[in-house]
């Protein structure tokens, strides 16, 4: 069977009102990011990465005590499915940052089969962090002793957004992630590709072949949870399955990478902090082309160029199709009541996105909205690259007039 998967959401607030992601939106606590997967995303399979903070912790146990959420035999809790009705399963995951001994910090996400290990995780990881309430906290440790530590819990461990130029392994850190984990390299199966990047790019780095590659959003507010996702063949959404997919074991695989299309990312080509321009240039652009400044944000791009083993993708027979999506927050036109009256009409903004009919979307919307719609379905929506934390943006008007692909 196949399932969507967001295996990288993040909470803004508790239950309580207590701040853990302090750039999330307050709104985004474990129970809305479940009931945001049923009830409109479409979310099948959702990873939870600040699920070691005691507070959320408390909200995790106090649902499972009211019987609003039921760990199952596979791993995971179950949200919803009463009666027939839409569920979710979420996955219990911790994000942490290590230091390396050269001076750089990456992120990484652990996720864990069960809440006993993810307390027992919590509690051995608070002896090295100073405020475990708070998202993505430095542990101060090399990333190999992390993992050492997430292990020991039966986790799966994975790098997180790896080409980021800021707290990520190959953005900050390392021109190898084998040099980062020497002999436990063999022992990570994934690797999250992160909003600026995609297959293509990633596989020109040849110690990646044999890895899985993950798109997931990194939500930071509940609309933006599925803007990446996979598509994930499994028995089951769980913990068990997920990681028999992730070694490709028994038939079950990542099916599809949906994504942005790079360009959209908001690190995506090197931009100059002194005159605030995104490089326009054949990659990798190390200073600025307009004013020559050294004072740069690296773009992924630039940085994927810069230490690649070949100047053209290398892709694996196993390596599944990756799939550019632009999520209708991108869309230009579809604002708050737009977006609400797409979901109501065809449930979820998977289904808009890749299954609306568009004649249909021509009624609901209009011609220009669902033309943009259309066109950023089928990849032909003109865009502009982003960089240095500004997202990248559909630019219709670079296009002139759009026709209405499938019609």
């Amino acid at each position: 069977m196949l399932f969507v998967c967001d295996l990288h959401v993040h909470i803004g607030r508790s239950s309580s009102g207590r701040p853990v992601k302090i750039t999330a939106a307050r709104d985004l606590t474990f129970e809305n990011i479940a009931i945001e997967c049923v009830r409109h995303k479409g979310i099948d399979l959702v990873g939870i990465v600040d699920c070691a903070s005691p507070p959320v912790l408390e909200d995790i146990l106090a649902l499972v005590e009211a019987g609003e959420m039921v760990e199952q035999p596979g791993g995971g809790l179950r949200y919803g499915g009463n009666g027939g009705a839409p569920e979710v399963t979420v996955l219990l995951g911790a994000e942490f940052e290590s230091y390396e001994e050269g001076g750089g910090r990456s992120h990484h996400v652990s996720f864990f089969r069960s809440l006993e290990a993810l307390q027992g995780f919590s509690d051995a990881l608070s002896r090295h962090v100073t405020n475990m309430e708070l998202s993505s906290q430095a542990c101060r440790m090399p990333a190999r002793e992390l993992m050492e530590l997430a292990l020991g819990f039966d986790a799966i461990f994975m790098p997180a957004h790896c080409f980021t130029p800021h707290r990520s392994p190959y953005g900050s850190c390392v021109d190898r992630l084998e040099t980062m984990f020497t002999e436990r390299w063999n022992q990570i199966h994934a690797i999250e590709l992160g909003l600026s990047a995609d297959s293509f790019l990633a596989d020109r780095i040849d110690e990646l072949s044999d890895r899985s590659f993950l798109s997931n959003s990194d939500a930071h507010s509940l609309p933006k949870i599925g803007r990446e996702y996979n598509i994930i063949e499994m028995e089951a959404p769980s913990f068990d399955e997920l990681r028999m997919a992730l070694l490709r074991q028994d038939g079950r695989r990542i099916a599809a990478n949906y994504g942005l299309d790079p360009r959209l990312g908001k690190y995506h080509r090197t931009f100059c902090e002194d005159c605030h321009r995104i490089a326009q240039g054949a990659p990798p652009v190390l200073k600025c082309e307009a004013c020559g400044s050294e004072n740069v944000t690296r773009g992924v791009l630039d940085r994927i160029v810069q230490i690649a083993d070949s100047d053209e993708m290398r892709m694996p027979p196993h390596r599944p199709p990756y799939q550019y999506q632009v999520p209708l927050q991108f869309v230009p036109g579809v604002g708050a009541v737009t977006l609400r009256k797409l979901i109501n009409r065809y449930g979820s903004e998977m289904a808009v996105l890749h299954e609306a009919e568009p004649e249909d979307l021509l009624q609901t919307v209009g011609t220009r909205v669902a033309a943009l719609i259309l066109h950023a379905r089928h990849g032909t929506l003109p865009l502009r690259a982003g960089g240095g934390g500004r997202y990248g943006k559909a630019a219709p008007d670079d296009a002139g007039q759009l026709d209405l692909p499938g019609l």
